[in-house]
This record gives C-alpha cells, sequence and structure tokens, in this order.
C-alpha cells in the first residue's frame, strides 16, 4: 500500500470543540501565550500554568473526535497512514488511528520535571505537590516555546518516506513543524485542506489546496483518491 502522511494541526479538532491555539491577538483562552506555554513562564508562576493546562484537560475530556479524524481512520483501509500531529489531544487515537506522532506532547500524559523520559498517562488535575518516582514534580507533558522538540527526527523520517502528503488545518508557519513538507521526496502528491489556506500553489510542484474545514475536505480527499 502507499504511504499517506497527514500533518495536522489545530483545524482538524476544532469542529470538535477545541479552541485552536491562539487568537489573532495572541492570547491563548485570555492569557499571554508566553506566560502558559514557556518555562519562564511556569519558571514565574507553576500554579497558573497548571491550573491552565488542568483547565483544557477537563475540556479534552468533554468533546468526541469529529468527521475529520473518522475519515483519516477510513482511509487505513487503502493506506499506509501515519499521522504526525501538533496537536495535543487525543482525538485521533480516539477515533481509532494507529499510527500518530505528537509533536508538541500529550495533554493526557505528564512528565518529570527532571527525567523527559518519565512520562505518565493523567486524566485528573496536575497540582504543586504531585511528584514523580523520583521524587521531582510532574509537569505538563507539551513542549513549550523555546524547548527541544523530541519527536521532531522521527517525524522527518516518517516524511521522507511519504508517497501522498496531506495537511489538514495548520497554517504552516510554525516551525519546525512548519519545515516538514520540505522533506518530501521530489513531485509527491501535496494535499491541503484548510478553510482558509495560507499557502499558495506557487510553492510547491504537484499540490491541491482543498478550501474546506476538516469533515468536509477529507471526504472531498477519500473521493480525489480514490480517482
Amino acid at each position: 500500500m502507499k504511504r499517506l502522511v497527514v500533518l495536522t494541526g489545530a483545524g482538524i479538532s476544532a469542529e470538535s470543540g477545541i479552541q485552536t491555539f491562539r487568537d489573532a491577538d495572541g492570547l491563548w483562552e485570555g492569557h499571554n501565550v508566553m506566560d502558559v506555554a514557556s518555562p519562564e513562564g511556569y519558571a514565574a508562576n507553576p500554579e497558573l500554568v497548571l491550573n491552565f493546562y488542568n483547565e483544557r484537560r477537563k475540556q479534552l475530556l468533554e468533546v468526541t473526535p469529529n468527521k475529520g479524524h473518522e475519515n483519516l481512520v477510513a482511509l487505513e483501509k487503502d493506506f499506509n497512514v501515519e499521522i504526525i500531529t501538533q496537536n495535543v489531544d487525543d482525538l485521533h487515537e480516539r477515533a481509532g488511528s494507529k499510527n500518530v506522532t505528537h509533536l508538541h506532547g500529550e495533554l493526557l500524559k505528564v512528565r518529570s520535571s527532571i527525567d523527559e523520559n518519565m512520562v505518565i498517562d493523567w486524566k485528573k488535575d496536575l497540582i504543586l505537590g504531585d511528584l514523580c518516582p523520583n521524587k521531582s514534580q510532574l509537569r505538563p507533558h507539551i513542549v513549550w516555546f523555546g524547548e527541544m522538540v523530541p519527536m521532531l527526527d522521527k517525524a522527518i523520517e516518517i516524511t521522507k518516506k511519504a508517497d501522498i502528503l496531506v495537511i489538514i488545518g495548520t497554517s504552516m508557519q510554525v516551525y519546525p513543524a512548519a519545515g516538514l513538507v520540505d522533506y518530501i521526496k521530489p513531485n509527491t502528491p501535496i494535499y491541503f485542506i484548510d478553510p482558509k489556506p495560507a499557502v499558495s500553489k506557487g510553492r510547491f510542484n504537484n499540490l491541491t489546496i482543498i478550501e474546506e474545514v476538516a469533515s468536509v475536505g477529507t471526504e472531498k480527499l477519500m473521493e480525489l483518491l480514490k480517482g
């Protein structure tokens, strides 16, 4: 089977009720992004940061995958589908996708503050005083601004092997994720699904833009791939 690599961003989860990462004014749920998504913000006010992710976690547990997620699962019947997501939710997994790589971490996991490889599944509130087995404070398993992206090398290797690349619901403005497209083989077909696509056909060879939300766009994608 052909290898179909899908790069997803906030747009695919928006239809499930999860707000996109940040508004045009740079605020995220009313907070300055750097206050809640950077090591410096965490050091300055850890309780604020933990409470912020506690609220995001609660919201995630109240929503369900949408048709966009489900259509990517359906494509596994005809393609070897590998998803690289910038999202920290687990909606791809809950929909049934088998191969998902999270570039920016996972909201339903936490990790040791001193050992990033000590990762623990977590669905309840995380508070100051919650310690890992090595007695250090647990923190959200989220890649904050200024931190290394541990899964980037794996994502690059996946992208290099793509026979088809699909990009859904991402501005392609946030690096290093936006740079993944530069690793595909020459003339690899690219399908870009977004209601307001921030990409021009002149940038890539073999580009098809589907100007739709994820649920509708993935339906059209399935029709195009069958054709």
